[in-house]
């Protein structure tokens, strides 16, 4: 089937190689020419586990193609729309610009029967609004909204072999069927693997994104919340978790407490969907979203106050490693990195900090070019006064306290992901400090 996908930023990218991996003919688009020229030589942008092994398959096949020109979507079946959806600035609301502005620069592209399958992730009602644009513009063309859920760090396998698939399908029966029978050929393998399916209409598909995220988060704070009791009770909150993770109808992932999430979804869009909320008049419905976020930003604080705390509130002029800088591993994504912040929060109180990371190095780089980056982990530690660990990267978590031992300056550790040995790491003459951990 012939395919384009409109915006090749990390989800458009990830979506458009896959599918060209599935045997599809694809053409991606996109406004910035060294993003587009990148993708062309088979090069990811950004750094995602097997992303450029399909990038490079699929441009050799000459089954993947990127291009600048919105017209060269013409002739496409299925057209993706992928683009960004970034809170606005002075405000939680999404910004639906690109989204708009994908949408319009297709229209004169488009044939009686095209479907275009909406991926962003908009507020509820966007869909049926933009459907009501299609539906003027007398192209014949259809919309349906398929919401992605992809992780970073296995996005191209959540993309290849989803977990579940959801098509948000128009209300005309005719053009319903059409939808469902387009986006199941794009999807065949994977449904052909019994991926379950959800067909339902555009306000459910388009919540089904939102609501999921919302929910993550709300684990993710939830246990935090614990943690912070746990901090003046003695508790220990990851036996915490352990224990009521053992309860099947709660499950022990997303129970980590730690430095709180951060990335370019969870953050925007329970954040988005408030402002939304608040629109449709049901505002205290998910008025709790703003306590979640408020729980994850003070996790950072929290990480920097144990720093404090750990250097007898000496902070100035001491070498601080800062281990992460990437919002989570297997990713070199910044945006709202819980890590970053803390390693800019540290130097914003007169720390030498030194930070580290194996992928998100250059990206922090071009953010905050106040802190001094170094590439080995042993460089980052030798010397340092503190060890501070923000992204559970695995050489991280799996590195021996003798190792650190012999490079630092003082053998103290703030464990911010409470990845490590505890009882491991203070045999080895360690002071530790976890969150939420005695």
């Amino acid at each position: 089937m012939k395919i384009s996908v409109i915006g090749c930023g990390y989800l458009g990218a990830v979506h458009a190689a896959s599918m060209a991996e599935l045997g599809h003919d694809v053409i991606g688009i996109d406004v910035d020419e060294t993003k587009i020229a990148a993708l062309a030589e088979g090069r990811a942008p950004f750094f995602e586990p097997g992303l450029p092994e399909i990038l490079i398959s699929g441009v050799n096949s000459g089954r993947l193609r990127f291009s600048t020109d919105i017209a060269d979507a013409a002739g496409a079946v299925v057209h993706f729309v992928a683009v960004g959806t970034p809170q606005k600035k002075g405000s939680y609301a999404a910004d639906l610009t690109y989204v708009d502005a994908a949408i319009d620069a297709l229209l004169p592209h488009l044939s009686a029967g095209d479907l275009v399958a909406g991926k962003s992730t908009v507020p509820v009602g966007t869909a049926a609004r933009l459907a009501e644009k299609l539906a003027a513009s007398g192209t014949g063309a259809i919309l349906a909204w398929n919401p992605e859920f992809l992780r970073e760090g296995f996005a191209v396998q959540d993309t290849i072999t989803p977990d579940r698939l959801v098509y948000g399908l128009p209300p005309e029966p005719e053009a319903a069927v059409r939808a469902e029978s387009l986006l199941s050929e794009c999807y065949a393998t994977a449904l052909g693997a019994d991926t379950p399916l959800v067909t339902t209409d555009y306000a459910t598909a388009e919540l089904v994104k939102v609501s999921a995220n919302a929910f993550l988060a709300t684990k993710i704070s939830f246990i935090n919340a614990m943690a912070e009791i746990a901090e003046v009770t003695g508790a220990d909150v990851t036996q915490l978790a352990d224990a009521i993770g053992y309860d099947v109808r709660i499950g022990r992932r997303f129970l980590g407490a730690g430095a709180g999430f951060g990335g370019g979804c969870l953050p925007k869009d329970i954040r988005a969907f408030t402002a939304r909320a608040e629109e449709l008049g049901r505002g205290e419905s998910v008025a709790f979203l703003k306590e979640v976020d408020a729980i994850n930003l003070r996790r950072r604080q929290r990480v920097v106050d144990l720093a404090v705390d750990a250097l007898d509130g000496e902070v100035n002029g001491k070498r601080v490693a800062v281990l992460g800088l990437a919002f989570k591993p297997f990713s070199d994504d910044i945006r709202d990195s819980p890590a970053l912040d803390v390693a800019v929060r540290l130097k914003g109180l007169g720390a030498d900090v030194i930070a580290t990371d194996p992928e998100a190095i250059e990206n922090s780089r071009r953010l905050h070019p106040q802190l001094d980056y170094v590439t080995d982990t042993s460089e980052a530690l030798t010397g340092a006064d503190l060890v501070v660990i923000v992204t559970e990267w695995n050489e991280y978590r799996q590195m021996e306290p003798a190792y650190a031992s012999a490079l630092v300056g003082a053998k103290i550790v703030i464990d911010g992901r409470n990845c490590l040995d505890a009882a491991a790491w203070r045999a080895d003459g360690w002071t530790y400090k976890g969150l939420g951990r005695p």
